[in-house]
Formats: C-alpha cells, sequence, structure tokens
C-alpha cells in the first residue's frame, strides 16, 4: 500500500568525502550561515522541495498507515521551529523489570506504545478487521517513561562525523564521566553506509542508530505503522517488514491478528515486486524511507543566536563541567564537495544519567544500562520549548539542576554557582 516514487528515489544521494575535528577556514560553511530549516549549500532545491513535501505529507491507511501508530506524517512530530525540528509530541515508553533485568513486555506490544488505531479495515472481500488501540496502562508494566521527538537540522553533518572521532571523544574523556560507544549493523545500503557492516550510533535518545536512512526506516515503522522492504546487493531487506499490534487481552488475539495486506505481517513487498525481487544485483532503499533521508541529511545545522554573556557564559560552561559531555569541539566534514564546520555540543555518547535516566533499554539491559542516554546536542536550544528526554521543562536552570548520574557534579557546580555566574551560563545557552 505504500505510495512508490523510484525515478525521484534514484536522484536521492549525497556525497560524503572527508569528516574531521579542526577549525574553520576559508572554504567552511559555518552554521551561522543559514536559517532554521534552510538546505545545506550544494543541494539540488528541487530534489530537495520534493523531498521536504514528502516528509511532510499525511499518510492514509491506503498509504499502509497503522493498524496502530502514533501520527500521520514526519512533519507531525518534527515541527518546532521550522519543518525536521522537534515535537511537541511525547512518545510514550513502558517496561518492567524480570529477575533483575528489562523486559520489554514485547507481547504486548512494548516498549512503545502507539497511541492510535485505524479502526476497522477490510483486507480482502469479507473479512472484517479491527485494529485494536494499545491497552493504557499495559498490563504488567511497571516502568513508564517520555519521550520528546528530537530535531534532525544537521542530522547529515552529524551522519558524516567519523566513527574514530566520537571513539576518540570518550577514550580522552575522564573516567568519572567516560561516555559509552555503541555500534547497530547497518540496515539499509545508503550514502557511505553499507548493509552488514558495524558503525557508531549517534542518533535518537538511546543513541540506536547509525545512520539516518536507518533511523528514517524505523520511524515509519514504529511511528506511522508504514512497514517498507528494501534492495542491497540484489537481497530482498525486510529488516522493518514486520507490523506492530495493539495490545490487547487474550480474547482480542484474532480480531487483533487480522492482517491489513495480503500478506499478514508486513503492509507489502511493492518495492522488491517492482524491481524485480531485487534481481540483477541491484541496491535501492524503498523510496519514501529514501526521501525523508535525504531530506534530513541535506538539513543545515541550526543557527546560532547572539550570546549575551559577551563570552563569560562559555567560560562558565566549561568552569562547571557541561563541556565533559557537551563537548565544545568544532566538527569539520566534506558534504557536496564543500567544507562544513559545526558545533553540535554533544559527544554523541550514552552517560549514566542516574535519576535523569528514563529506565527504558532493551530486553535483558541491566538496571545500569537502563539509565544511559546520549548526550542531547544543544545546537538550537533556543528554538526548543520543551528540555530534557520527556520535555518536562521549559526552563534552562531546572534542566540543569535535574542532571544525576555522571551529570550530577555538573548541576552542582551550576548550583553552587554566584547569581551573576547562572545568569552568564544562561544567556550563553540562550545563544545555541
Amino acid at each position: 500500500m505504500t505510495r512508490m516514487k523510484l525515478a525521484l528515489a534514484t536522484m536521492l544521494a549525497l556525497p560524503l568525502a572527508s569528516a574531521g575535528c579542526g577549525n574553520m577556514n576559508d572554504d567552511s560553511t559555518s552554521q551561522d550561515n543559514f536559517a532554521l530549516g534552510d538546505a545545506l549549500p550544494g543541494v539540488n532545491a528541487t530534489t530537495f522541495a520534493a523531498a521536504k513535501a514528502n516528509f511532510n505529507l499525511t499518510e492514509t491507511q491506503q498509504d499502509g498507515l497503522g493498524p496502530i501508530f502514533n501520527e500521520r506524517s514526519c512533519g507531525a512530530c518534527h515541527s518546532v521551529g521550522a519543518l525536521g525540528g522537534a515535537g511537541q509530541n511525547i512518545e510514550r515508553r513502558y517496561g518492567t523489570l524480570t529477575n533483575g533485568v528489562f523486559n520489554g513486555l514485547a507481547s504486548t506490544g512494548g516498549s512503545l506504545r502507539q497511541l492510535f488505531g485505524i479502526g476497522g479495515f477490510n483486507p480482502s472481500p469479507g473479512v472484517n478487521c479491527q485494529s485494536g488501540v494499545d491497552a493504557n496502562p499495559a498490563p504488567g508494566a511497571t516502568i513508564f517513561a517520555g519521550r520528546v521527538t528530537t530535531p534532525t537540522f544537521g542530522a547529515g553533518l552529524v551522519e558524516a562525523i567519523p566513527d574514530g572521532t566520537i571513539q576518540g571523544i570518550a577514550a580522552a574523556q575522564p573516567a568519572s564521566i567516560r561516555g559509552v560507544v555503541t555500534f547497530d549493523t547497518i540496515h539499509l545500503t545508503s550514502g557511505s553506509f553499507t548493509r552488514g557492516t558495524s558503525r557508531v550510533n549517534r542518533f535518537g535518545w538511546k543513541n540506536v542508530h547509525a545512520s539516518v536512512a536507518d533511523f528514517a526506516a524505523d520511524a515509519y515503522l514504529n511511528e506511522m505503522g508504514i512497514t517498507t522492504t528494501s534492495c542491497a546487493g540484489g537481497q530482498v531487506v525486510s529488516d522493518f517488514a514486520t507490523e506492530n499490534r495493539a495490545n490487547r487481552a487474550g480474547t482480542n488475539a484474532v480480531i487483533n491478528g487480522c492482517p491489513d495486506d495480503l500478506v499478514p505481517g508486513t503492509d507489502d513487498d511493492q518495492a522488491a515486486d517492482e524491481l524485480n525481487n531485487c534481481a540483477g544485483g541491484v541496491t535501492e532503499v524503498q523510496d519514501d524511507v529514501a526521501n525523508f533521508a535525504f531530506f534530513m541529511r541535506a538539513l543545515a545545522a541550526p543557527p546560532r543566536g547572539i550570546d549575551n554573556s559577551n563570552g563569560r557564559g562559555l567560560t562558565e560552561f566549561n568552569r562547571e563541567g557541561c563541556n565533559g559531555c557537551h563537548v565544545t569541539t568544532t566538527f569539520t566534514v566534506t558534504l557536496n564537495g564543500r567544507s562544513n564546520s559545526f558545533q553540535p555540543f554533544s559527544d554523541f555518547l550514552k552517560h549514566d544519567m542516574g535519576s535523569l535516566g528514563d529506565g527504558i533499554g532493551n530486553d535483558g539491559d541491566s538496571v545500569a544500562t537502563t539509565r544511559q542516554m546520549r548526550t542531547a546536542p544543544l545546537w538550537g536550544v533556543h528554538f526548543r520549548n520543551g528540555l530534557l528526554h520527556d520535555a518536562r521543562t521549559s526552563d534552562r536552570a531546572t534542566a540543569i539542576r535535574a542532571h544525576a548520574g555522571q551529570g550530577a557534579a555538573a548541576a552542582s557546580a551550576f548550583s553552587s554557582a554566584t547569581a551573576a555566574q547562572q545568569n552568564d551560563l544562561l544567556l550563553f545557552l540562550s545563544s545555541l
């Protein structure tokens, strides 16, 4: 049921070249040169506009929406400041501890709770089905958490940071705040990423994806319920082709188990079908996912504002130890044949955040692992109206004080600072 736009998808690629750390040079493009939501230099304007429209397109049941979902478009969850930004939506997660380790209650549809269902549908003549909706609270759940949608500005720049650079940052950190490097096996061959290879993660609150294409396909499946197939070296990729089902009581299992397509468990095999089951060694990412990935890769970094602390806030930022995780490194990567320098203020590592951690993990994770969260990039924070992973506050001072675990020392330093020092730091953060 998913729309196919293969003609456009074949155009969607952002060439990646060298990348590293360093200072800006005369040929560099700074994150300050763009308005929020602008494309990076060298991006084809027509292709960007088409991909942007696809990112914001409202999906329907005929497109494969559901049977359970959280929103009907990428743009509905990525809109703060400009299309591609953070969201107002708070997705809901849950789980429990079984024998001291995390249990996402997969049999009830966990650990992500989808908010909506499509209701009644007819996958074939004479077959009447109901999508059901996730039970709230989920049966057996004892851990509940919320996560705000992360902004995607500058995602292509972050994606281009070499794995070794992120690993080097971790190695240089003091043991007391050293971050954890995590890896993922790449699912979709896209850009500089090849299916089956192991790469350093950098996307998501829990650092679960290394590539924008994998991030897009995962969100398409879990947030909109739209499954996809792709091709990689002549093989059908069905990693994102298992339908989500609502957590329902056992007496409703038959109703909830109705397929919403001709092949139970997937929306369609359209990508593979139109490409003759990937015959001839073809590699092709499903068109919608390719469009989403292109749009996010093409987005420029969020622009900086005016630092009304006149530099004192950055000094205070460093003195309090915020730069231990929110590193001040200027990364330089090459996209579209042009050097781009940017400061995201993140090490893109996971840290034990103690009581601030959301307690959600993968099945079998220790409690310590469930407390780990990726360092949130601070660039663009002055466009945000919800802070921390669950958007619990819009007050920056409150967000700082909430830091725990490996962030506790910085939170304590902020609380002990003078009113003038705190004000300087907050003015500096307001410029990011």
